[in-house]
């Protein structure tokens, strides 16, 4: 991977363009005061924690350019072999970094034989760039096998995120990676560890076992990794491919420092309780949204969310487990126990750790106390419940496979015909044949939409519900259906977030501004779910789209190398499409 920085304005490092000229001394000053370091996080040029960047955000003038090449490679990560999809050869892919404001550009090619591809940018406001949201028939049709397309878009959010193949399963065999925009903090720390990555891992390519998971049953996986490595005993086994050699991940800590640590789940089907032995540690962000700060010895993490944390290495000098702490209420895995990382005090150190989990586990598939959620930079709904709030219901039907429904209807895309390219080219997208929303802001960005899902499968599942395009308000979230009136609803500054989820036969409501025109995914971030239909569209401001839309000939061309190709797939699409 090449990773170039092209400077295309001189501008001041972690700040915006300046386009009045103060005096020296001012500027000399303004740049002392607000600079970022271990003790003064909360800073960053011109621009600070309390900035709101949903409406101000540097203009670095900077290019971060990135190159990724989507592969088959057969790797054992650990210690079993078996076929994976990767970015640049590695699982999970190589880190894409920028600072708040700078503009990233990323080339893609498929180098797969036989599938197309798409790269989503989870999390990512997508900010008048919507054609490079990444999703199969609704931003985009698939790269073809042998064709490339650039995604470019201004990063007008800062924190941690990932990014992840969008085209059906694919990111269940691998295509993940790390996506960190540097900018403020809620805390001081002295080094940042970067993203971790907390996952299921599957010894069988989940595309082999789509067959069984589409009948309604999730199948049981045989491990999870950390960062994409761990241990797997092949010791009682005749299986040629559990060839071992497995290794854990590794983060040394040196007594006194602080580290920050970002938590990021990128799990098949699956809940975590994360925790490291002997250590408690501060939350300072959820999803890409700074948070009052509050001190806990273990985090609940869900699908597609993504926690930091600073942890001081205050501990005893010695060896620790991290532990992601898989919860078996929610789904079982085989390996659940091993599912563990080490912390070291000592970089020659090369013992286990043998440490004991002080932390009590839980058996629920919930997301973290929505009290403790608190958004740095507080913001209230103003929403009018009795004209915005739109009510859904989660059900399912089974014909030729499971398929969850959100008011009677799945989501099956096509591939050839993305939702956004035929609004550019003003062609209909009514009526649909799945579940398509229309918002409209009658031209007012302060207009809001209040969506409402409630569970009346009567299954007790819950989902890691994830919303494109914008961060949304969690207004509501408990067991039982959603009654006006009476369910208990907050609309002063609560958790804002991108992914949240809906308990088990219970309801979660979200509140969103209708401000960034485009056509965005709703979905459950559990892969079979999506695949099974779970999702929907909203459609906003569509006379509005094809106006941010910068580089629709681009995505024209995509699609016509992508439609010859697809009448002739040996693998056509039999999912959602997502």
């Amino acid at each position: 991977m090449r990773n170039i920085l092209v400077s295309v304005l001189v501008a001041l490092a972690a700040s915006s363009l300046t386009f009045a000229i103060p005096l020296a001394s001012d500027l000399i000053a303004e740049r002392q005061a607000c600079e970022n370091s271990p003790t003064s996080r909360s800073c960053w040029g011109e621009y600070d924690i309390d900035t709101d960047f949903y409406t101000t955000f540097p203009n670095t003038g900077v290019i971060r350019e990135y190159w990724l090449s989507i592969e088959n490679n057969t790797i054992a990560p650990d210690g079993y072999t078996r076929q994976v999809l990767s970015f640049n050869g590695t699982v999970p892919g190589p880190a894409i970094t920028a600072d708040w404001g700078d503009t990233l550009v990323v080339h893609v090619t498929n180098n797969l034989e036989y599938n197309g591809t798409t790269v989503h940018w989870h999390g990512m406001r997508q900010l008048n760039s919507v054609e490079y949201d990444g999703v199969p028939g609704v931003t985009q049709c698939p790269i073809a096998p042998g064709d490339s397309l650039t995604y470019s878009f201004q990063v007008t959010q800062y924190g941690s995120s990932w990014y992840h193949s969008h085209f059906s399963l694919q990111y269940g065999d691998g295509l993940v990676g790390p996506l960190l925009i540097n900018g403020p903090a809620t805390a001081d720390y002295d080094e940042d560890l970067g993203l971790l990555f907390l996952s299921d891992w599957s010894h069988t390519p989940v595309f082999q076992i789509w067959d069984v998971a589409k009948q309604g049953g999730p199948p049981t996986l045989e491990n999870g990794l950390i960062n994409g490595t761990n241990t797997f005993n092949c010791g009682n086994t005749t299986d040629v491919n559990c060839v071992g050699g497995g290794v854990k991940h590794v983060n040394v800590f040196e007594a006194g420092k602080k580290y920050r640590m970002r938590l990021v789940s990128s799990a098949i089907d699956g809940h975590f309780q994360f925790s490291i032995d002997g250590h408690d540690f501060q939350v300072i962000s959820n999803d890409l949204v700074p948070i009052v700060p509050y001190t806990t010895d273990n985090l609940l993490i869900a699908i597609g969310q993504r926690y930091d944390i600073v942890v001081e290495a205050k501990a005893t000098p010695g060896n620790y487990w991290l532990r992601a702490g898989w919860v078996d209420a929610c789904t079982p895995n085989k390996n659940a126990k091993d599912m563990t990382a080490i912390i070291r005090y000592d970089a020659d150190s090369t013992a286990l750790p043998t440490t004991n989990s002080a932390v009590t586990k839980i058996a629920t598939c919930g997301d973290e106390d929505m009290t403790n959620l608190v958004p740095h930079l507080a913001m209230d709904v103003t929403a009018n419940l009795a004209t915005d709030l739109e009510l859904n219901s989660l059900g399912f039907v089974v014909d030729d496979y499971f398929k969850w429904q959100l008011n009677s209807s799945s989501l099956i895309l096509d591939w050839n015909a993305p939702t956004t390219l035929k609004i550019f080219n003003n062609e209909s997208i009514w009526p649909t044949a799945y579940n398509v929303q229309a918002l409209e802001n009658g031209d007012d960005p302060e207009s809001w939409a209040v969506y409402v899902i409630e569970d009346n499968t009567g299954l007790g599942i819950s989902h890691p519900i994830h919303l494109h395009g914008h961060d949304f308000w969690v207004i509501a979230q408990d067991t039982g259906l959603f009654e006006a009136g009476k369910s208990n609803i907050n609309l002063k500054n609560p958790p804002r977030r991108d992914t949240a989820t809906l308990p088990g036969n219970g309801h979660i409501a979200i509140a969103f501004k209708k401000d960034n025109p485009g056509s965005w995914l709703l979905h459950c971030h559990i892969a079979w779910h999506v695949s099974e239909g779970f999702a929907m569209q909203f459609v906003e401001s569509e006379s509005q789209i094809s106006l941010t839309m910068t580089d629709s000939a681009t995505f024209a061309d995509t699609c016509d190398a992508w439609q010859p190709y697809s009448s002739t797939m040996i693998y056509p699409q039999d999912d959602s499409g997502v």
